[in-house]
């Protein structure tokens, strides 16, 4: 008997459906055992990879990691392990840049299990579709009213920031520019229109992630609209919440159209030090076939990482349309940098904005320390 050990993170977007899809496995694989655990929200964005890799077979892994990945080889390179024809169709099916999020410097650290990016959810029980905010300025005339929510703690800020920054066409991390993370006039726009939005909105959502914004709205007697989130498909189901949120495509910021959240979404990565390498690799191609991503993996609760079934009738049927709704969204997501030190700008950058969109500090001053951040993660790289 083989026994494998893997890592993912705590919610039944994560959990369940991956212990769901490696049961069946192991039915079909009887000398092949897959034990998971799970980690924290947090625990997932940030802990090191190196570590997971020296206890874990599997890890479901971020993609900013892409590029430490590659550069200390502590995680198979699947473009070398798996068949052409299975890679070529993976990168076919992507949803969005999902595929491509996980290869640096043609290094293919992971595979999309799951595809996220932000998108808007309502409570269709409080307010009707043609109801629902079609731009910025129509989120801010909303919020005003009290009944906006969404995720404003330190990642999601800046996410939110690359989203904003990206939509109304700033040189984000231009390399033409190694001094400023983005050009100055995008960036303060931008840092100006989250503090406003910021100041229409309940005091909480400064404490909000995207899991604990999912349960408020589900549960809230106030707040009918989040105008983007990264969507977890969970609450979107019969049965999960008191009250099910739908999910659409987020709204248009300025002039640049719908606007360009950053992708998100997982990967599922095998350590380099697997001592289990044709068990790992059969069940990865298992669990990132079409078929069990259409069917097993999504009726598990997960969010798939294959078009196929966010294309699907009944992925849609049972999720209230979820995945055909915000598909556009995922597709127009932006990717973030994957340098080798680009981690330590997104840990420290987060909590400057948190602290600026609650009245701390001018726009300026904001952006300069973000620009310094920007400099010294280069050098980390």
């Amino acid at each position: 008997m083989a026994t494998l050990r893997g890592i993912t993170w705590n919610h039944s977007r994560g959990l369940t459906s991956i212990v769901g899809v490696t049961q069946r496995f192991s039915e079909l694989n009887p000398g092949t055992d897959i034990v998971w655990e799970k980690r924290s929200l947090s625990e997932f964005e940030s802990k090191p990879i190196e570590e997971l890799a020296r206890s874990y077979d599997f890890l479901i892994i971020d993609h900013p990691w892409a590029g430490f990945a590659a550069k200390h080889n502590v995680l198979l390179n699947l473009a070398e392990h798996l068949p052409a024809d299975f890679m070529a169709d993976q990168r076919a099916n992507s949803v969005g840049k999902s595929f491509m999020s996980y290869n640096f410097d043609g290094f293919q650290s992971a595979l999309p299990i799951d595809a996220a990016s932000p998108i808007a959810l309502s409570r269709p029980d409080k307010i009707a579709a043609d109801e629902l905010p079609r731009t910025f300025d129509e989120v801010l005339e909303l919020a005003a009213t009290g009944k906006v929510l969404y995720a404003a703690t330190p990642t999601y800020l800046l996410m939110d920031f690359y989203g904003m920054c990206v939509t109304a066409g700033g040189a984000l991390f231009n390399e033409a520019d190694p001094d400023h993370v983005v050009d100055a006039k995008t960036g303060l726009m931008v840092l100006e229109d989250m503090r406003h939005l910021a100041s229409l909105c309940p005091e909480q959502v400064f404490s909000l992630n995207p899991i604990g914004l999912a349960e408020e709205l589900c549960a809230s007697d106030t707040a009918v609209y989040c105008p983007w989130v990264y969507g977890y498909v969970n609450y979107s189901r019969r049965g999960y919440a008191a009250h099910p949120v739908k999910a659409t495509n987020v709204v248009t910021y300025h002039d640049g159209g719908i606007l360009r959240g950053v992708l998100g979404g997982t990967g599922l990565a095998i350590s380099a030090g697997t001592q289990h390498a044709d068990e790992a690799l059969a069940f990865a191609q298992y669990a990132l076939s079409p078929e069990v991503q259409r069917t097993l993996y999504t009726d598990c609760g997960g969010q798939p990482g294959h078009r196929a079934a966010w294309l699907d009738e009944e992925c849609n049927r049972t999720t209230l349309g979820f995945f055909a709704d915000t598909l556009d969204s995922l597709d127009a997501a932006y990717l973030r940098p994957r340098y080798s030190g680009y981690l330590y700008f997104q840990d420290n950058a987060g909590p400057i904005l948190h602290e600026f969109v609650q009245g701390g500090q001018a726009a300026k001053e904001t952006l300069a320390k973000l620009d310094g951040l920007y400099v010294a993660s280069r050098a980390k790289a």
